[in-house]
Protein backbone atom coordinates (compact mmCIF):
# COMPACT_ATOMS: atom_id res chain seq x y z
CA UNK A 1 0.00 0.00 0.00
CA UNK A 2 1.33 3.63 -1.06
CA UNK A 3 1.75 6.61 1.26
CA UNK A 4 -1.04 9.26 0.12
CA UNK A 5 0.47 11.35 -2.29
CA UNK A 6 2.11 14.85 -0.39
CA UNK A 7 0.95 16.98 -3.89
CA UNK A 8 -2.69 16.77 -3.50
CA UNK A 9 -4.79 19.61 -4.00
CA UNK A 10 -6.37 21.31 -1.26
CA UNK A 11 -9.94 21.30 -1.27
CA UNK A 12 -11.42 24.98 -1.59
CA UNK A 13 -14.64 26.93 -0.94
CA UNK A 14 -16.61 28.47 -3.32
CA UNK A 15 -19.07 31.69 -2.83
CA UNK A 16 -21.50 32.19 -5.41
CA UNK A 17 -23.48 34.97 -6.93
CA UNK A 18 -26.01 35.59 -9.80
CA UNK A 19 -26.51 39.22 -11.36
CA UNK A 20 -29.53 39.40 -13.91
CA UNK A 21 -29.34 41.37 -17.50
CA UNK A 22 -31.95 41.73 -19.77
CA UNK A 23 -31.26 38.86 -21.71
CA UNK A 24 -28.53 36.71 -19.68
CA UNK A 25 -27.30 36.38 -16.16
CA UNK A 26 -23.56 36.33 -15.11
CA UNK A 27 -23.04 33.89 -12.46
CA UNK A 28 -19.52 34.23 -10.56
CA UNK A 29 -17.63 31.63 -8.32
CA UNK A 30 -14.93 32.95 -6.26
CA UNK A 31 -12.36 29.90 -4.87
CA UNK A 32 -10.44 30.06 -1.70
CA UNK A 33 -8.83 27.39 0.57
CA UNK A 34 -9.10 29.46 3.91
CA UNK A 35 -12.03 30.86 5.68
CA UNK A 36 -9.56 34.21 6.78
CA UNK A 37 -8.54 34.22 3.24
CA UNK A 38 -8.67 37.83 1.97
CA UNK A 39 -8.09 37.06 -1.55
CA UNK A 40 -9.73 34.22 -4.26
CA UNK A 41 -7.37 31.57 -5.51
CA UNK A 42 -9.42 31.65 -8.77
CA UNK A 43 -12.71 33.44 -9.97
CA UNK A 44 -15.14 31.53 -12.61
CA UNK A 45 -17.50 33.85 -14.77
CA UNK A 46 -20.07 32.01 -16.64
CA UNK A 47 -22.90 34.16 -18.66
CA UNK A 48 -26.48 31.89 -18.56
CA UNK A 49 -29.03 32.48 -21.31
CA UNK A 50 -31.91 32.20 -21.35
CA UNK A 51 -33.02 32.85 -18.23
CA UNK A 52 -36.22 31.74 -16.13
CA UNK A 53 -38.75 34.25 -15.44
CA UNK A 54 -38.84 35.42 -11.73
CA UNK A 55 -41.39 33.74 -10.06
CA UNK A 56 -42.02 35.06 -6.52
CA UNK A 57 -41.72 31.91 -4.08
CA UNK A 58 -40.02 30.09 -6.21
CA UNK A 59 -36.76 31.93 -6.76
CA UNK A 60 -34.56 28.73 -6.97
CA UNK A 61 -36.08 28.12 -10.52
CA UNK A 62 -34.43 30.81 -12.11
CA UNK A 63 -31.34 31.01 -10.11
CA UNK A 64 -29.75 27.26 -9.33
CA UNK A 65 -29.24 26.88 -13.12
CA UNK A 66 -26.84 29.94 -13.06
CA UNK A 67 -25.47 28.20 -9.60
CA UNK A 68 -24.95 25.05 -11.37
CA UNK A 69 -23.49 26.57 -14.71
CA UNK A 70 -20.92 28.18 -12.37
CA UNK A 71 -19.84 24.98 -10.44
CA UNK A 72 -19.80 22.69 -13.06
CA UNK A 73 -15.96 23.40 -14.10
CA UNK A 74 -14.99 24.06 -10.00
CA UNK A 75 -17.25 21.46 -8.62
CA UNK A 76 -14.56 18.44 -7.89
CA UNK A 77 -12.20 20.79 -5.89
CA UNK A 78 -14.73 22.06 -3.59
CA UNK A 79 -15.64 20.96 0.09
CA UNK A 80 -18.17 24.10 0.70
CA UNK A 81 -20.04 26.87 -0.98
CA UNK A 82 -21.81 29.42 0.02
CA UNK A 83 -25.05 31.22 -1.15
CA UNK A 84 -26.23 34.66 -1.28
CA UNK A 85 -29.43 33.79 0.43
CA UNK A 86 -31.16 31.23 2.80
CA UNK A 87 -31.01 27.29 2.92
CA UNK A 88 -34.09 26.76 4.57
CA UNK A 89 -36.93 29.09 4.93
CA UNK A 90 -39.71 28.91 7.12
CA UNK A 91 -41.32 25.80 8.15
CA UNK A 92 -38.37 23.60 7.08
CA UNK A 93 -39.17 24.92 3.18
CA UNK A 94 -36.15 24.59 1.34
CA UNK A 95 -35.09 27.59 -0.03
CA UNK A 96 -32.22 28.09 -2.27
CA UNK A 97 -29.46 26.65 -0.63
CA UNK A 98 -31.25 23.70 0.17
CA UNK A 99 -31.94 22.81 -3.56
CA UNK A 100 -28.67 23.63 -4.37
CA UNK A 101 -27.50 20.85 -2.19
CA UNK A 102 -30.06 18.61 -3.48
CA UNK A 103 -28.47 19.01 -7.12
CA UNK A 104 -25.27 18.39 -5.98
CA UNK A 105 -26.49 14.70 -4.63
CA UNK A 106 -25.94 16.39 -0.89
CA UNK A 107 -22.35 15.91 -0.97
CA UNK A 108 -21.51 19.67 -1.04
CA UNK A 109 -22.38 21.27 2.06
CA UNK A 110 -24.40 24.51 1.79
CA UNK A 111 -23.58 27.65 4.17
CA UNK A 112 -26.40 30.72 3.05
CA UNK A 113 -25.87 34.08 3.76
CA UNK A 114 -28.64 36.09 3.92
CA UNK A 115 -28.84 40.02 4.92
CA UNK A 116 -31.89 40.14 5.78
CA UNK A 117 -34.21 37.98 7.88
CA UNK A 118 -37.03 35.02 6.71
CA UNK A 119 -39.81 34.53 9.21
CA UNK A 120 -39.40 31.30 11.13
CA UNK A 121 -36.20 30.75 9.21
CA UNK A 122 -33.96 28.64 11.35
CA UNK A 123 -31.04 31.18 10.79
CA UNK A 124 -28.26 32.18 12.99
CA UNK A 125 -27.55 35.68 13.51
CA UNK A 126 -23.70 36.48 12.75
CA UNK A 127 -22.52 40.24 13.43
CA UNK A 128 -19.44 41.13 11.93
CA UNK A 129 -17.42 44.14 12.52
CA UNK A 130 -19.25 47.30 13.94
CA UNK A 131 -22.54 46.61 11.92
CA UNK A 132 -25.56 46.77 14.11
CA UNK A 133 -27.47 44.50 11.42
CA UNK A 134 -26.64 41.36 11.55
CA UNK A 135 -26.42 37.97 8.67
CA UNK A 136 -28.79 35.17 9.03
CA UNK A 137 -26.78 31.89 8.15
CA UNK A 138 -28.67 28.75 7.58
CA UNK A 139 -26.91 25.39 6.24
CA UNK A 140 -27.41 22.64 5.05
CA UNK A 141 -24.98 19.24 5.27
CA UNK A 142 -22.83 21.04 7.95
CA UNK A 143 -23.87 22.29 11.06
CA UNK A 144 -25.29 25.86 11.35
CA UNK A 145 -23.56 26.97 14.57
CA UNK A 146 -20.32 25.33 12.68
CA UNK A 147 -21.48 27.20 9.59
CA UNK A 148 -22.07 30.75 11.62
CA UNK A 149 -18.41 30.43 13.12
CA UNK A 150 -16.87 30.11 9.62
CA UNK A 151 -18.75 33.53 8.14
CA UNK A 152 -17.49 35.35 11.51
CA UNK A 153 -14.12 34.15 11.06
CA UNK A 154 -13.71 35.44 7.27
CA UNK A 155 -11.93 38.15 6.46
CA UNK A 156 -13.04 41.50 6.51
CA UNK A 157 -13.62 44.16 8.50
CA UNK A 158 -17.08 44.89 7.65
CA UNK A 159 -20.53 43.23 7.87
CA UNK A 160 -19.97 41.47 4.49
CA UNK A 161 -16.79 39.32 4.15
CA UNK A 162 -14.34 40.14 1.61
CA UNK A 163 -14.63 37.24 -0.45
CA UNK A 164 -18.96 37.42 -0.38
CA UNK A 165 -17.99 40.97 -1.45
CA UNK A 166 -15.66 39.93 -4.52
CA UNK A 167 -18.00 37.79 -5.67
CA UNK A 168 -20.52 40.29 -5.93
CA UNK A 169 -18.93 42.55 -7.75
CA UNK A 170 -17.16 39.90 -9.99
CA UNK A 171 -20.56 39.12 -11.93
CA UNK A 172 -21.92 42.57 -12.09
CA UNK A 173 -18.41 43.58 -13.56
CA UNK A 174 -18.51 40.83 -16.12
CA UNK A 175 -20.28 42.74 -18.89
CA UNK A 176 -18.21 43.12 -20.95
CA UNK A 177 -18.34 40.85 -23.95
CA UNK A 178 -15.60 38.46 -24.41
CA UNK A 179 -14.55 38.17 -21.08
CA UNK A 180 -13.04 34.93 -20.20
CA UNK A 181 -14.89 32.49 -18.12
CA UNK A 182 -11.90 31.34 -16.29
CA UNK A 183 -9.94 34.18 -14.39
CA UNK A 184 -7.38 34.60 -11.91
CA UNK A 185 -7.40 36.49 -8.83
Amino acid sequence: MSAPSQHASPRLKACLDVDYREQEAVAACVLFAAWTDDQPVRTVIERVSPVAPYVPGAFYVRELPCLLAVLRPVLPLLDMVIVDGHVWLGDGRPGLGAHLYAALGEQVPVIGVAKSAFPGAPGVEVRRGQSARPLYVTAAGVDTGEAARHIERMHGAHRLPTLLKRVDQACRQAGAPGRPSVTAP
